[in-house]
């Protein structure tokens, strides 16, 4: 239960447009909150709020040094995601082959 509370944070995170746009811009190096916000149409505390969602569910880790803190993407934690897709990969590919072999059994049997 608790590997579904993890991923429900991270897929609430990545379920935000500016959420979004932060871990791609991450995905590029690290950036200030600064650089970041002036990417975002909005005021700094409510980009802050953005800023703390992705702390908080590991996505990103964030540093200050002196008056400014920089942002890093976490990019072990997507881990969560890429597990979680890879069981439902499976499980999908296990049903269409299921599919599959039902169907040819149906054409070759005309009973």
């Amino acid at each position: 239960m608790a590997q579904y509370l993890e991923l429900d944070g991270v897929f609430l995170a990545l379920a935000d447009p500016t959420r979004r746009a932060v871990i791609h811009r991450l995905g590029r190096g690290p950036a200030s909150v600064g650089e970041l916000a002036g990417e975002a149409t909005m005021t700094l505390p409510s980009f802050m709020k953005h800023v703390r969602m992705l702390e908080s569910t590991g996505l990103i880790h964030t540093a200050k040094s002196g008056r400014v803190r920089t942002c890093e993407l976490n990019r072990e934690r997507f881990a969560v995601v890429e597990n979680w897709l890879a069981q439902q990969r499976r499980l999908w590919e296990e049903r269409t082959d299921r599919l599959e072999r039902f169907v040819i059994a149906s054409t070759e049997d005309p009973t």
